[in-house]
């Protein structure tokens, strides 16, 4: 938040547990002033301004000028009381706890992310077959970004993949997985997720996996949903691993991706099995790069696949040297130089293009 915190003035400790509650579902820093003369020097700069009833009625009596952002709040249903001390104050809401922690939540993760340097981007992986290394690539595509200066949110999707955490080497590292996020339909904050989710050892900014587990259920539809959007809100670049066969979960985030990367290995019937996931891709209007990873047993060039799909190639690779040893090692191939680097920087340059973005470097 760049310095800005949420100020609240709440003598109630019954109501201020529940605002603290809230925050910290939402990823939010609350700084709590004692009284009005401490409000005072926090009212213009803070981001968000929460007072109780009686904090109110105090504020209206010291002019402290209109400000946005100033919420009051109370527990139960509202008296006319209320109402009549935030129209004094010049509140934009009034919020009943906990009815109106949805709202609550809302508005704070919000706040947390107003700074952020602007949209992210959202990029899913998928493969054209099975085994067609559409978990590397994404895995790749990550640590790209991250390289770059992106804080990245790695997002698996698929629950019969194994686990996207082993991809990254970051399978022993504490966070949650899939299973033991609860998440609705609602808002969650991206801070939330980075602190909440596994961390693969790459530095700063944050490389946040959010894997499927070795047992137990894949993403709903809607919390897959709120983690991309959280990530695209908070500026950060998402990348997701897909399935071959659309899980709705899988469907949610394909619609909200800025492209679609099809992994096709450079083999005939590769490309056969491909052109069935193309035209799913095709069917819910996503934007469908190809990516065609080698080595190829019968010849098969990039110009053979792109006809084959009716689609553009975005860029042919060669095989990764020590690909299935760096994976046992848990360490991401592709990350300084190679094959797997060039794809995975291709992508993004597809992806900033597709945004209308300047171009990224290679």
């Amino acid at each position: 938040m760049d310095g800005r915190r949420v100020t609240v003035w709440c003598d109630d400790e019954d109501l201020l547990d529940e605002v603290v509650r809230v925050a910290a579902a939402a990823g939010c820093e609350l700084e709590r002033v004692p009284d009005a003369a401490a409000l005072r020097r926090r009212w213009p700069g803070a981001a968000m301004v929460l007072l109780d009833e009686a904090a109110a009625r105090a504020v209206a009596g010291v002019r402290l000028g209109r400000r946005d952002g100033v919420v009051v709040l109370c527990r139960g249903e509202p008296p006319g009381t209320v109402w009549e001390r935030a129209v004094a104050v010049g509140a934009e809401h009034v919020v009943s706890l906990p009815e109106g922690e949805e709202w609550l939540v809302s508005a704070l993760s919000d706040t947390v992310e107003e700074d952020a340097a602007g949209d992210g981007r959202v990029v899913s992986v998928i493969g054209g077959r099975g085994g067609a290394g559409a978990s590397v690539l994404a895995a790749a595509v990550a640590v790209r970004a991250h390289d770059d200066g992106s804080r990245v949110l790695l997002v698996d999707c698929d629950p019969l993949g194994g686990g996207l955490d082993l991809v990254v080497g970051a399978e022993q590292a504490d966070g949650l997985r899939w299973p033991g996020l609860a998440l609705g339909g609602g808002r969650v904050a991206a801070s939330s997720l980075h602190e909440a989710l596994p961390a693969a050892e790459h530095g700063e900014p944050a490389l946040t996996v959010l894997s499927c587990d070795r047992h137990g259920p894949g993403p709903a539809p809607e919390a897959a949903r709120a983690v991309v959007e959280a990530g695209r809100r908070a500026g950060d670049t998402v990348v997701c691993d897909l399935p071959r066969h659309l899980t709705d979960a899988a469907a949610a985030v394909l619609d909200a991706s800025d492209l679609a990367v099809l992994v096709v290995p450079a083999e005939v019937r590769a490309t056969a099995a491909a052109s069935r996931v193309a035209r799913q891709l095709g069917e819910r209007g996503a934007t469908v790069a190809v990516v065609v990873r080698g080595p190829s047993p019968g010849g098969l060039v990039g110009d053979d696949v792109a006809e084959a799909l009716g689609l553009e190639v975005l860029v042919s690779i060669d095989a990764e040297p020590g690909l299935a040893a760096a994976l046992d090692r848990g360490t991401v191939p592709g990350v300084r130089r190679g094959p797997l680097a060039r794809a995975a920087a291709a992508v993004l340059e597809a992806v900033e293009v597709r945004r209308g973005g300047r171009p990224a470097a290679a």
